[in-house]
């Protein structure tokens, strides 16, 4: 086909059918003009961008290829067009839609993006658009109703406007502001009740912010917006929080709930192991009972249990039973050479270090020790034979004045650098139990220098007591007198009389006496001893120092200060008093025995540097309480008179320069003492008979 015979040129490029050249092409073109192919005339007459778009069909039903064939009976110069029956194809045999080139190229494509990126940009602009809106609208409806399904500490308040919402749980909430929380503890069958005040744990209700954040704000966030219609809301309510008074309460259960965790431990008693199990502890874990009170608070209906956890020993069962094994029992299993120098060799018998020896756990392992403290003593009798002993400084009243005597040095072991070279001999066998070290100067452990410090200038206080005759009193009394006599209390020590008198026994120099048990006297050994402990307790009285522990007699006995005596029984009831002073205090006993025809005196002296004046003072009796009447047929039964019971209470001012500093009370209670009879309860018949 030639040019001048191409649809398009006078007639209608779908149809052939002519067309109007004054409507269709400028007058003044010369109807011959060739259009080049594939111009802008050609394309627009195609439906290519800039006219109509035409589209491949893959299949057309049957009505639709009929027609194709119909209007493609017009033979054309396009190569790549083929005619399979009556239905147009392109030259690959797809079915070409009404008017559509088969010459359509990659060019006509890029061509036609423009015109597509601005359909994709009026999409993309649209979307935002409705997407702006929609989350304008979404931002105006938070903080004009709640969430669905929401709650506030239970509380529901879903859909609720804000109003509604905070009206509710002021309603429900705000009347349970001062309620306690309450926690529990069990543990071996007992249970700990604990009951926090809210103003104590620093917690306190707001009631604003716990709508706020429940969804009673405006918010841009779109997260709020899609829970004003969807999910399940639960809110604890807002609280104010001091931290510090929340630790604290914290603090204040883990002290009554915690157990300590019992480490394994090996001791040598007796210069044998003894193994002590560890056990596993308990503590509260803090973090996790705050937020327990936090989320208990207001809300709770139950008492909650105290979140603890278990504190595993650092070594097990497994790890004590290797120690018994491999430290403790090598290290007794026979005594230790000590080679002084070139010339001495000792024995150091198990007994000597088995004291100050022990097996501890120590950074998760167990490792033998010495104590250089407890070892110094038996080392040095151990030792005798090496060097000289060193003497320890002291003080003493010397012409009615106190007097430092001087400490001397010694020669012989140190305890510290034996009991380092000690510990790596005891897990050795044979030969191999040997240590080599050197006699050195030893210091005194309390040095002239270290009595000097104490300041013990003038006598403080002093007291005597009385008692009548008897030869038992003399011994005890003279005895417990002569043990606590120079007995030197430094600053911060506390005194204890069972620790410095030791058990009262024959070996220890005491003999048989009267003594209060069981609300009645009996003899025992050691009876009268409470005549020293009244003495030497108003001794400490009136000296100023701290009533750590006394105990006054079951009754009252007349020779004694009322309120202000005594009394001990080893094992149970024990004398203590601490030196809070800054100064050394030296406690001075004697006694001046009785004979059969005068009284004995116990004397107790507290020599220091004066801090306080102090003033004594005594309440009236009260409750009065009668005696009664029993038979006692024990031989060890001693016949007593019968004593009235009352109770009274005891001042003690302290004062500096006349001033009243601080006040003590203590209170005494005295039982009814009963009349003792030793012997068998009479028979009613007898007692009408003696009447």
């Amino acid at each position: 086909m030639t040019d001048e015979q191409r649809p398009g040129d006078g007639e209608d490029r779908r149809t052939g059918e002519p067309v109007d050249d004054a409507a269709g092409s400028d007058p003044t073109q010369d109807d011959s003009t060739d259009v080049p192919e594939g111009g802008a005339a050609d394309e627009a007459a195609l439906g290519r961008p800039g006219g109509e778009e035409s589209v491949v069909v893959d299949d057309l039903a049957p009505d639709d290829a009929d027609q194709a064939a119909d209007e493609g009976d017009e033979t054309t110069d396009h190569p790549a067009e083929e005619t399979h029956g009556d239905v147009p194809r392109d030259h690959e045999g797809t079915v070409l839609a009404p008017g559509l080139r088969a010459d359509w190229t990659e060019d006509d494509d890029v061509a036609d993006q423009p015109r597509k990126r601005r359909l994709g940009r009026k999409i993309l602009l649209g979307a935002v658009l409705a997407l702006g809106a929609l989350y304008l609208v979404g931002y105006a409806l938070t903080g004009s109703r709640m969430p669905a399904d929401a709650t506030i500490g239970g509380v529901d308040v879903g859909g609720m406007s804000p109003a509604e919402a905070r009206d509710a749980v002021d309603a429900e909430l705000t009347p349970r502001e001062d309620e306690p929380i309450q926690l529990v503890h069990t543990r071996d069958g007992e249970t700990q009740e604990f009951e926090i005040e809210p103003a104590d744990a620093g917690l306190a209700f707001d009631l604003d912010r716990s709508i706020d954040e429940a969804g009673g704000q405006r918010s841009w966030d779109p997260r709020d917006m899609a829970r004003l219609f969807f999910g399940s809301h639960d809110h604890a309510p807002a609280l104010d929080v001091d931290a510090g008074d929340l630790e604290s309460t914290v603090e204040r259960i883990s002290e009554t709930v915690q157990v300590e965790v019992v480490e394994a431990l090996i001791t040598f008693p007796d210069a044998e192991p003894k193994a002590r199990e560890p056990e596993p502890g308990l503590a509260v874990d803090a973090e996790a009972a705050a937020r327990t009170i936090r989320g208990s608070y207001l809300v709770q209906t139950e008492p909650v249990d105290v979140p603890t956890e278990a504190v595993e020993p650092a070594v097990d069962a497994d790890g004590l039973a290797d120690a018994m094994e491999t430290i403790a029992e090598p290290a007794v299993s026979g005594p230790v050479v000590i080679e002084v120098g070139d010339e001495d060799e000792v024995e150091l018998p198990v007994t000597a270090y088995a004291p100050a020896l022990s097996v501890r756990v120590r950074e998760g392992s167990m490792v033998p020790e010495i104590d250089p403290e407890e070892l110094a003593e038996p080392l040095t009798d151990a030792t005798t034979g090496i060097g000289e002993r060193a003497v320890d400084a002291s003080v003493d009243i010397v012409d009615g004045k106190p007097e430092v005597i001087p400490g001397k040095e010694g020669v012989g072991l140190q305890p510290q650098e034996m009991s380092e070279k000690l510990v790596p001999a005891l897990t050795e066998t044979g030969d191999g139990r040997v240590v080599q070290i050197e006699a050195t100067v030893v210091e005194p452990e309390f040095t002239t220098e270290d009595a000097e410090k104490l300041g013990i200038k003038e006598r403080v206080s002093e007291f005597e007591t009385y008692y009548p005759h008897a030869d038992y009193r003399n011994t005890n009394q003279g005895r417990a007198a002569e043990l606590i006599d120079g007995t030197l209390l430094k600053p911060g020590e506390t005194f204890s009389f069972n620790d410095t008198v030791g058990e009262r026994t024959e070996a220890g120099g005491f003999t048989t006496g009267s003594v209060i048990n069981g609300g009645q006297f009996r003899d025992e050994l050691g009876g009268g001893v409470s005549q020293v402990v009244t003495t030497t307790y108003n001794a400490a009285f009136f000296a100023g120092l701290d009533d750590v522990e006394h105990h006054p007699h079951a009754f009252y006995i007349d020779r004694y200060p009322v309120g202000r005596e005594a009394t001990v029984y080893f094992g149970s009831l024990d004398l203590q008093f601490k030196n809070s002073t800054d100064h050394g205090v030296l406690i001075k006993a004697s006694i001046d025995p009785s004979t059969p025809g005068s009284r004995g005196t116990m004397r107790v002296e507290m020599w220091s540097t004066k801090v306080w004046d102090i003033e004594a003072g005594a309440s009236e009796r009260r409750n009065a309480r009668s005696p009664g009447l029993r038979y006692d047929e024990s031989d060890a039964c001693v016949p007593q008179s019968p004593i009235g019971g009352f109770d009274i209470d005891i001042y003690r001012t302290f004062k500096q320069n006349g001033q009243t500093v601080k006040s003590e009370t203590v209170t005494a209670n005295y039982q009814a003492a009963d009349r003792v009879v030793c012997g068998p309860r009479p028979d009613e018949d007898d007692e009408d008979d003696d009447d």
